[in-house]
C-alpha cells in the first residue's frame, strides 16, 4: 500500500519534472530563435512564441508605429511570427532600402499566409530570375499595349463613359461609388489581361468583386497575422480564414476558364491580351523555364487584384475629399471648363494643361496612403543600414506613412492641402511623393495607374457636382483590405 502511494506520488511529480522541461526547453528555444544577432536595430523585447504582435494595433496600426519611431528612431526591429522583421522610416532611409541598396532587398518573404496560397510564383510574391523575368515581360506587354485594336488611354475613355452613364442614372440619388468604382477600374485591367471587360449588372462578375473585397479584409485583419504567427494551428481553424481560401479557389477557377478559353480559341498571329501574349511566349522554342502555367495563373491573379482594388480605393478617396471640401471641387471643374469643355472626353495629353487638377489627384494619393507600410522586402545579403546589421533573410518593411506625412517634407501633412504640389501656379514634383514605391520593385502598373486616376476622376468631375446626402456629415474613417480604403459611404452626383 506504501509503495503504491510512493509510486502515485512519483508519477506526478515525474509528470509535473516532465512538464516543467518541456515548457523551459520551448522557451530556451523560442528565446535562441528570437536573440537578435550582434548590431542588430533596437526594439521592443519580444513575448515569447506571440513576438510583438501586442505592441501593433493591427486595426489601426500607423499609430502604434510611429509611438515606436519615437521612442527606437527611424529603424528598429519587432518580431513578426518567426520573422526577425526591421522596420524603415523617413525619407532618407526608405531611399536606402528602395534604392541606394535595392538590389540587397529585392526578394520577398514568404509569410505562410501568403506562401501557402501563392507560392512563389507571378508577379507580386516572386523572387530571383523568375521575377525579374515575369515582371520584365508584364512591363513590355503594358508598355506595348498596342496589343489588339486599342491603346490603353482608349480603353480607360470607354470605360469612363460606362462609369458616367451608370452615375447618371442614379438621378441625383444616394448611392455607394463602391461597387461602380470597383467595376469601372477593374474593366480596365480586364480588357487588358482577359481581353474583355463586364457589364456592371453581371452578376458573375460582381461576386467576384465581392470575394476580391473579402479575400483582402481577412488576409489582412487579424486572422492573417494569427495565422504567419500559428501556421500550422490557424490552417485548420473554422471560421474567416476558411472563407477567405475558398474564395481564393473561387477566384483561381475563375482566371483559369478563361485561360483554357484562351488556349481553345487563340491565334498566335493575333494577340488579344495579357493572356494571349504569355501563352504565345511560352510556345517559343527558347522561351525560358520560368514561363509556364503556374506563373501565367498567378501573374494575371496579380494583374486582377492590383490593378482593381489600388485604384479603385484611391478614386472613393478622391470623390470623398471633393464632397467633403467643395471650394476645391469647385476649382477643378473651373479648371476642366477652360481646358476641356464640355463636348469632349479628357485625354491624357491635357494633364500638363491642368496643374491645379493633376496636384488635387496626388494631394488625394498621398493623404490616402492606401498601401501605408508598403509590401515587405527581404534582405538577400548581409547588408549594413544606417550603421546597424541587417542579416541575409531578414524582413524589411519601407513605412511609407513616415514619407507621405513627414512634417519635415510637406507644409501641412495631416491636412488635404493640393497647394503641397503647387508652385507659382505650376504642378511641382515632390522627391517625397512615393505612393508607388521606388526602385527595380516599385509598382509595375504605376504609369496605368495614373493614366486611369486622371481619365476617369477627371471624367467624373467634368459630369457631375458630388455632394453628401442631405442631413448627413461624410467622415474620412477607414478600412484596411488590400488598401486602406474609405469605409462605406453614401454620395449624391448631380449633373452638371
Amino acid at each position: 500500500m506504501l509503495f503504491h502511494c510512493f509510486a502515485v506520488i512519483w508519477d506526478a511529480l515525474s509528470l509535473q519534472v516532465l512538464l516543467v522541461f518541456l515548457a523551459t526547453f520551448l522557451l530556451i528555444a523560442d528565446y535562441m530563435r528570437r536573440r537578435h544577432p550582434k548590431g542588430f536595430p533596437p526594439g521592443p523585447v519580444p513575448l515569447p512564441f506571440f513576438g510583438n504582435l501586442l505592441h501593433v494595433d493591427f486595426r489601426n496600426p500607423r499609430p502604434s508605429v510611429q509611438k515606436l519611431t519615437e521612442k527606437y528612431g527611424n529603424i528598429f526591429s519587432i518580431q513578426l511570427g518567426n520573422m526577425q522583421t526591421v522596420m524603415v522610416n523617413g525619407l532618407q532611409l526608405v531611399k536606402e532600402v528602395l534604392v541606394h541598396q535595392g538590389e540587397n532587398f529585392l526578394d520577398r518573404p514568404k509569410f505562410p499566409i501568403l506562401f501557402d496560397r501563392f507560392q512563389t510564383f507571378g508577379l507580386i510574391h516572386s523572387s530571383g530570375h523568375s521575377w525579374k523575368q515575369q515582371r520584365r515581360f508584364a512591363l513590355s506587354t503594358l508598355r506595348n499595349f498596342g496589343l489588339g485594336k486599342k491603346s490603353l488611354e482608349e480603353r480607360i475613355q470607354e470605360e469612363s463613359r460606362f462609369l458616367t452613364d451608370a452615375i447618371e442614372d442614379e438621378k441625383g440619388q444616394s448611392f455607394d461609388p463602391h461597387l461602380l468604382l470597383n467595376n469601372a477600374v477593374s474593366n480596365v485591367i480586364c480588357s487588358i489581361t482577359f481581353g474583355k471587360r463586364f457589364d456592371y449588372h453581371d452578376s458573375q462578375f460582381q461576386n467576384l468583386l465581392h470575394l476580391l473585397d473579402e479575400l483582402g479584409q481577412i488576409l489582412a485583419g487579424i486572422w492573417g497575422i494569427l495565422y504567419n504567427v500559428f501556421p500550422a494551428l490557424m490552417k485548420h481553424v473554422p471560421g474567416p480564414l476558411q472563407t477567405g481560401f475558398k474564395n481564393w479557389e473561387q477566384l483561381k477557377s475563375f482566371v483559369s476558364k478563361i485561360i483554357e478559353k484562351h488556349k481553345e480559341d487563340g491565334n498566335p498571329l493575333e494577340t488579344r491580351d495579357f493572356i494571349d501574349a504569355y501563352l504565345n511566349e511560352m510556345a517559343k522554342e527558347d522561351a525560358s523555364s520560368s514561363f509556364h502555367m503556374e506563373n501565367l495563373l498567378q501573374s494575371t491573379l496579380d494583374l486582377f487584384f492590383a490593378g482593381t482594388e489600388t485604384t479603385s480605393s484611391t478614386l472613393r478617396w478622391a470623390l470623398l475629399y471633393m464632397a467633403i471640401y467643395p471650394e476645391i471641387q469647385g476649382r477643378v471643374q473651373a479648371e476642366i471648363d477652360s481646358v476641356i469643355g464640355q463636348s469632349r472626353q479628357p485625354g491624357i495629353a491635357d494633364r500638363d494643361s491642368m496643374p491645379y487638377t493633376n496636384a488635387v489627384i496626388h494631394e488625394v494619393q498621398r493623404i490616402s496612403n492606401i498601401v501605408p507600410f508598403n509590401v515587405p522586402r527581404l534582405a538577400t545579403v548581409d547588408t549594413k543600414l544606417a550603421g546597424f546589421h541587417v542579416p541575409k533573410g531578414t524582413t524589411l518593411i519601407t513605412n511609407l506613412t513616415s514619407v507621405l506625412f513627414d512634417k519635415d517634407e510637406w507644409e501641412t501633412p495631416n491636412k488635404f492641402n493640393p497647394d503641397h504640389f503647387l508652385e507659382n501656379g505650376q504642378f511641382r514634383k515632390r522627391e517625397a511623393f512615393i505612393p508607388f514605391s521606388a526602385g527595380k520593385r516599385a509598382c509595375l502598373g504605376e504609369q496605368l495607374a495614373r493614366m486611369e486616376l486622371f481619365l476617369l476622376f477627371t471624367a467624373l468631375i467634368q459630369k457631375f457636382t458630388f455632394q453628401a446626402p442631405k442631413d448627413v456629415k461624410l467622415c474620412l474613417d477607414f478600412t484596411i483590405g488590400h488598401a486602406v480604403s474609405p469605409k462605406p459611404y453614401h454620395i449624391c452626383a448631380f449633373s452638371r
